[in-house]
Order: structure tokens, then sequence, then C-alpha cells
């Protein structure tokens, strides 16, 4: 299930404040700046810190 263009275009990571962008089939939505990685669930984006996960490396 894909998340509006519109509602991508005002999301930002509440972190770092960097854009995000949608991934699709790992239902995740991941900061472009600081690699946070927020889940989908039931196409709605779960924009909390405590529940985003932090990118390997």
């Amino acid at each position: 299930m894909a998340l509006d263009e519109k509602l991508l275009e005002i999301l930002v990571c509440p972190d770092c404040h960097g854009d995000v962008e949608y991934k699709d089939r790992r239902h995740l939505v991941i900061c472009t700046r600081c690699g946070l990685q927020y889940p989908v669930k039931d196409g709605i984006p779960s924009m909390l810190v405590e529940e985003a996960k932090r990118p390997r490396g």
C-alpha cells in the first residue's frame, strides 16, 4: 500500500527534521538524513522516535 505523496511531502523525521522516503516493500518510512526507520502499520506511519529503528553499521 503506497503512502499519499502529499503526506510524504510534509512528513519529516521528528528526531533530526530531515526529509523522509517511503520503502513500500519494507513498510518503512526512512529518514534520508539520520537513517531512522519508522514502521508503517495499516498504511499509517508511526513517526515516534521510541518506535524507530536505527540503521545498522
